[in-house]
């Protein structure tokens, strides 16, 4: 027996021994290591898949506790409790955000805090809510995502069949006319001056008003400014016009040296000028004011072919104080027949009849202001 008995004694104190580092070793990992800790109870609405006892808590990703309890709670099949013991200096606040997040490769799920905007402590803090899906992983939102789009797929399935059968019924007309679309494009080209030709342009130049005496008779008194005419969009081109609209062989590479309205405008400054240098008008810019505003608005600026050839121009013209009011106000307009349409022969006639217009117009406005 006394042989025996410090055997017993030694086995004793070793079993003791290693239940005493066990248990400090478990005391140690799940309730909160050597400083003083903490409790909050979180309460999360919805699953917390993976989620353990002794799981790690972070604070803005630092680890600050561990979780030390999970339980259904009883009055909620919805919600699961969670308690956490975390180190007293962590600054839990009321409105301090609770979540979870799913760590490494295998996605262990950790309890996260993140601090709210509140800097000063708001009173014990016993309960944390966390927020609505905070348990959700990544696959399962996207589940979730895909879920909802399923929903609304179904949901609007006739629509949506309506819809692609529309588009390929406009599909359909579209490939049927693709012949008069290409027409139409082409036609809105040769309407605006655009599109491109095979030929190298010709470019013809509209002649201002000449053979005038000098010194001449009467001059300009007053300061006139001469703004760009108005004109409807299709009189807004470099082309040569028809009435009625028809393509003609050699006016496809045919073009004035500038817009019409532009074009019009330059030459009839020019006409003023060979009229009277000294007294000439000026454009109308910023800047620049004049007494006098002489407004041209083109009617006509085409060749006509029915009944026969002719170019055919016709301009409104009004002037205005400096008050705005019209102090006069006159129609000019003027044609010169054909002898075969083609570009030298239109922009010839084009000279004439405008040289014509210029004239009576320069008269006008001298004896008008």
């Amino acid at each position: 027996m006394e042989t025996r008995a410090p055997f017993v004694i030694i086995g004793a104190f070793v079993l003791a021994a290693i239940a005493a580092v066990f248990g400090f070793v478990y005391w140690l990992h799940n309730t909160g290591g050597l400083g003083p800790r903490a409790t909050y109870h979180v309460q999360f609405e919805g699953s917390v898949p993976g989620l353990l006892v002794g799981a790690a808590v972070l604070f803005n990703g630092i680890r600050v506790g561990e979780v030390t309890e999970l339980s259904l709670a009883p009055d909620n099949p919805h919600r699961v409790d969670a308690a956490i013991a975390v180190t007293s200096t962590t600054p839990v606040r009321s409105d301090t955000k609770v979540g979870l997040e799913f760590q490494g490769l295998t996605g262990v799920p950790v309890v996260a805090l993140e601090g709210g905007q509140l800097l000063a402590a708001s009173g014990p803090v016993s309960t944390l809510i966390a927020e609505a899906g905070a348990g959700q992983s990544m696959t399962q939102a996207a589940r979730d995502a895909l879920r909802h789009v399923d929903a609304v797929l179904a949901e609007n399935a006739g629509p949506i069949k309506s819809t692609i059968a529309n588009l390929q019924v406009f599909s359909d007309g579209l490939a049927r006319n693709t012949d008069k679309l290409d027409g139409i494009v082409a036609g809105l080209e040769r309407m605006t001056g655009g599109g491109v030709s095979s030929g190298q342009k010709v470019t013809y130049d509209l002649r201002a008003a000449h053979g005038f005496s000098s010194p001449p008779e009467r001059t300009l008194k007053s300061k006139l400014v001469i703004p760009e005419p108005t004109a409807v969009i299709k009189l807004d081109t470099q082309r040569f016009l028809f009435s009625p609209a028809k393509e003609y062989p050699g006016f496809a590479e045919a073009i004035w040296a500038d817009s019409i309205p532009k074009l019009l405008q330059a030459k009839l400054l020019e006409s003023f000028e060979n009229y009277d240098i000294a007294h000439a008008p000026l454009r109308s810019m910023d800047g620049v004011q004049g007494d006098y505003q002489l407004l041209i608005d083109i009617r006509r600026f085409q060749i006509a072919t029915d009944p026969e050839p002719a170019v055919d121009i016709g301009l409104s013209a009004r002037i205005l104080n400096k008050d705005g009011k019209v102090v006069a106000a006159r129609l000019f307009q003027d044609t010169q027949k054909l002898d075969k349409i083609e570009p030298a022969a239109a922009s010839a006639a084009f000279n004439d009849a405008f040289g014509r217009i210029a004239k009576d117009m320069i008269a006008w406005t001298v004896k008008a202001i």
